[in-house]
C-alpha cells in the first residue's frame, strides 16, 4: 500500500489540479468514467450506455474501457470526494491489490519461501510494464483477480470439487469482464499454454484430472456467460457498437527487441530520453539487462527439477515472439524482417482489437513467477505449501524438489542467489509517476451558472469541442460536474459510417473548423456556408448554449465563434453565446 501511494505521490501533492503528463487524455477519460459510475448509481441509469458524452448519439460503455466493475462500487467515494480523489486512490490501490493477490497465490500454491513470494508478488504488481500503464490507464493495472483466476484454473479437477471450483471460476471471470476484457483474454491464452505444457509433461496426471477439469471448466464458462450475456451482447450489438478498429490501427504496435534489456522511464535506473528512440508504442517489458540475465540463469538452473520453471520458460518464449508484431523492431528501427503478426489478418475476431506488444505482459507475469522460484530455490525450499493438500506423485516438483536430508548445500548459494535477484529488481524500483498541472473548469461551470441556459434535453457546447486530440480541458468540465449536462464530441471509441471503430465522434463541419483554426492560430475567411453549417450542427447537437472559457487559444477561438454566431456575452469567467433563438 505504501508503494502504491508512493507511485501516485505527484498526484496527491495537488490532487485537484494534476493529471498524467504522459497520457493526460487517458487520465481525464478515466476521471470521466468514475463520474459516469457515480452518475449511473445516483440516477439509477443503465451504466452500459451514456448520452452525457457524444450527444445526441451517446457512447456504448461496454465497447469502451469503462471499468464498470470498479467505477460503480466506488460511486460513494466519487460522490463524496470527486473523481480526482477516486482516480488517485484507486490507481495506487489497484497496484497494491495486484501485488497482494499475487503474493497470496505464490505463497499458498507455489513456493514455501514467503520472501520469495513477496519478491514475485511485488514484481507482478509493480513491474515496469504495469507501472507504465499506470500513466493514465488504471484498467491495465487492475490485475488483482488474474492471479486468482489462473490459480483456480490450474486447480480444476484436482480434489473432486468440480462444482465449487467451476462456480468460483465463473464468478471471477464474470467480474473480470467488467474490469478489463483484454487482460482476461491474455490470461486465458496463458492458461491455455500452461495447460497444454502441463499435459505434455504430465500425461498420467492429466488423464486423472481431465474429467473433473472439463466439468468444472464447462460449469464456470456457462456461469460466466449467463451472468454477462446481455452486457456482451450490448457491447457488440447495442447502440454505438462497432466491429474492430479502422485499418487495424494497433497491429503494427510490436515490442522492440532492445526494449527487453532497457530500463523503463519510471524506474530509478530509467532514462526519459530513451522513450524517443524505442518507446514508440508501450513499455510493456523494459526489464533491463540484470533481470534478463537472472531470469535466463534461473531457467537454466531450475529447468530439470521444476515443472513450474519449465512452463514459465515456454510462456516466455511463446509470448515474447508473439509480441514482436508484423515487423521486427530493433533499437527504434523497423527492420524488413517479418514478425508473426505479418501473417495474421487485421479482421480476425477478437484479435482485431489486440496490440501485439501487450502480449509481452504474459512474459512479465512468467518472469515474476521465475523470480519467486529462484528465491525459493536459493532459500533451499521446494514443493508446495501447506495446508494445501499434496498433489499426485508426478506433480511434486512443481517448484523444485527440496534438498535431500543431510545434503551439504554450499554456503555461498543462498547469499549469491539472494544478491542476484535483489540486484536484478532494485533498479526497477518505481519512481512517482510524472504529473502536470491542469487548470480547473471555469467558475461558471463549477458554480452552476450554466443551469439557466441548459434546460432538460439540451446540450452545452464547450469550445473547443472535446475530442481525442483537442478539448482535454472541456471534457473535464463534464467529469468534474458529475455529468450534469451532456456535451457533444468526446474521447471514446465509436462507429464510423462503415461500422468500424474510430476514436471520437465523426467530425462535423463546425468541429473541423474549430480544430483547424486552433492548429493554424488564425481565423480563416468565413462564408455564408460556414454560418449555415454551424446552425445545422448546433441543431444536430441539440445545443442551447456555446461556452468558451480560459484557453491558450482563447483569443482566436473567440474571434472565430463571434464571426459565426455574432458577439458573445461575458458571463462570470466565460464567453457565452445563447443559441436557442438560432436552433429553435
Amino acid at each position: 500500500m505504501l508503494l502504491g501511494v508512493f507511485v501516485c505521490l505527484n498526484y496527491w501533492v495537488d490532487v485537484q489540479h494534476r493529471v498524467s503528463s504522459h497520457l493526460p487524455t487517458d487520465h481525464s477519460w478515466f476521471e470521466w468514467l468514475f463520474s459516469h459510475g457515480a452518475y449511473s448509481v445516483r440516477h439509477l441509469e443503465n451504466p452500459l450506455f451514456t448520452a452525457r458524452q457524444n450527444a445526441p448519439d451517446g457512447v456504448n460503455m461496454m465497447a469502451n474501457t469503462s471499468l464498470l466493475g470498479m467505477t460503480i462500487p466506488l460511486a460513494p467515494v466519487t460522490l463524496l470526494f470527486g473523481p480526482q480523489v477516486t482516480y488517485a486512490l484507486y490507481l495506487g490501490g489497484a497496484l497494491a491489490a495486484t501485488a497482494a493477490t499475487s503474493y497470496w497465490v505464490l505463497s499458498r500454491h507455489l513456493v514455501r519461501s514467503r520472501a520469495g513470494a513477496f519478491v514475485g508478488g511485488a514484481f507482478l504488481g509493480f513491474a515496469p510494464g504495469i507501472v507504465h500503464h499506470a500513466n493514465g490507464q488504471p484498467n491495465f493495472v487492475s490485475n488483482f483477480l488474474l492471479p486468482l483466476i489462473v490459480a483456480r484454473v490450474l486447480r480444476l479437477g484436482q480434489d473432486g470439487r468440480w462444482r465449487r471450483d467451476g462456480i468460483v471460476l465463473g464468478l471471477l471471470v464474470a467480474y473480470q469482464i467488467f474490469i478489463n476484457e483484454e487482460m482476461l483474454l491474455l490470461a486465458a491464452l496463458a492458461c491455455l499454454v500452461i495447460v497444454v505444457a502441463y499435459a505434455v509433461q504430465r500425461p498420467r496426471a492429466t488423464r486423472k484430472r481431465a474429467g473433473g477439469f472439463l466439468a468444472a471448466l464447462g460449469l464456470g464458462g456457462g456461469l460466466a456467460l449467463l451472468l454477462t450475456a446481455y452486457p456482451i451482447w450490448f457491447q457488440f450489438n447495442g447502440p454505438q457498437s462497432y466491429r474492430g478498429l479502422q485499418g487495424g490501427v494497433f497491429h503494427n504496435w510490436g515490442e522492440d527487441l532492445v526494449a527487453f534489456v532497457t530500463f523503463a522511464r519510471d524506474t530509478v535506473a530509467g532514462d526519459e530520453a530513451v522513450e524517443k528512440t524505442i518507446g514508440l508504442t508501450e513499455q510493456n517489458t523494459w526489464f533491463g539487462w540484470p533481470l534478463v540475465l537472472v531470469a535466463l540463469a534461473a531457467l537454466a538452473l531450475l529447468w530439470r527439477r521444476s515443472l513450474a520453471a519449465r512452463i514459465c520458460g515456454v510462456l516466455v518464449v511463446l509470448f515474447t515472439v508473439a509480441a514482436i508484431g508484423p515487423k521486427v523492431r530493433f533499437d527504434g528501427v523497423e527492420t524488413t524482417v517479418d514478425g508473426p503478426w505479418a501473417y495474421i489478418p487485421d479482421d480476425v475476431p477478437l484479435v482485431e482489437m489486440m496490440m501485439p506488444t501487450r502480449l509481452a505482459l504474459v512474459t512479465t507475469a512468467a518472469v515474476g513467477v521465475l523470480l519467486a522460484l529462484a528465491w525459493n530455490a536459493a532459500a533451499g525450499y521446494g514443493g508446495r505449501t501447506t495446508p494445501a493438500p499434496r498433489p499426485a506423485a508426478d506433480d511434486t516438483d512443481a517448484a523444485g524438489a527440496p534438498p535431500a536430508a543431510g545434503s551439504t548445500r554450499r554456503r555461498w548459494v543462498r547469499p549469491v542467489g539472494y544478491a542476484a535477484v535483489a540486484l536484478a529488481v532494485l533498479p526497477l524500483f518505481p519512481r512517482p509517476l510524472p504529473a502536470q498541472h491542469v487548470d480547473p473548469p471555469p467558475r461558471f461551470i463549477t458554480a452552476g451558472g450554466w443551469r439557466p441556459y441548459v434546460p432538460a434535453g439540451r446540450t452545452l457546447v464547450p469550445v473547443p469541442i472535446p475530442s481525442n486530440v483537442h478539448g482535454l480541458s472541456t471534457l473535464r468540465w463534464s467529469a468534474l460536474t458529475g455529468h450534469e449536462f451532456p456535451v457533444p464530441g468526446g474521447y471514446f471509441i465509436g462507429p464510423n459510417e462503415k461500422g468500424e471503430g474510430v476514436f471520437g465522434a465523426p467530425n462535423r463541419p463546425t468541429s473541423t473548423l474549430i480544430y483547424t483554426t486552433m492548429d493554424a492560430g488564425r481565423v480563416p475567411g468565413l462564408t455564408a456556408e460556414n454560418r449555415r453549417q454551424v446552425v445545422e450542427d448546433l441543431r444536430f447537437w441539440k445545443a442551447s448554449v456555446v461556452v468558451l472559457g480560459d484557453h491558450p487559444r482563447e483569443a482566436v477561438l473567440r474571434e472565430l465563434m463571434t464571426g459565426l454566431l455574432g458577439p458573445a456575452r461575458r458571463v462570470d469567467d466565460v464567453w457565452l453565446w445563447d443559441v436557442r433563438p438560432l436552433v429553435g
